[in-house]
């Protein structure tokens, strides 16, 4: 049986376009590879709900979410994860991520400089 995973991501621009990104928690799957923010969709949820939530937990902060602009597929010998990427935009609070977990702002032709899941 197929074990399908469904992730939503938020592309998160700052005033200079920099995007956010976050590195994976030691323990984690792909620990120590950077990512965009956000999750897997739990059971009941949209997957607006889902980043929305996830957005709050990992960054302290409320998220709007925009467009879906891209979905991809990934295909590993344990599971399948499909990531919808939507843009977002901070709507109340302060970014601070996790104490265990590092961001960095990063211009869209220096993303290719960081480690991301294959």
């Amino acid at each position: 049986m197929l074990n399908l995973v469904e992730v939503a991501a938020a592309l998160i621009q700052d005033e200079k376009g920099r995007y956010l990104i976050t590195q994976r928690r030691q323990g984690s799957h792909l620990a120590g590879l950077w990512e965009f923010p956000g999750g897997k969709r739990e059971s009941g949820e949209s997957l607006e709900e889902a980043l929305r939530r996830e957005l709050t937990e990992e960054l302290s902060a409320r998220f709007a979410v925009g467009e879906r602009v891209d979905t991809v597929r990934w295909e590993y010998p344990e599971r399948t994860i499909v990531i919808h990427f939507y843009r977002c935009r901070l709507e109340s609070g302060t970014i601070e991520p996790r104490e265990d977990q590092a961001m960095a702002w990063v211009a869209p032709e220096r993303l290719s400089d960081f480690d991301f899941p294959p």
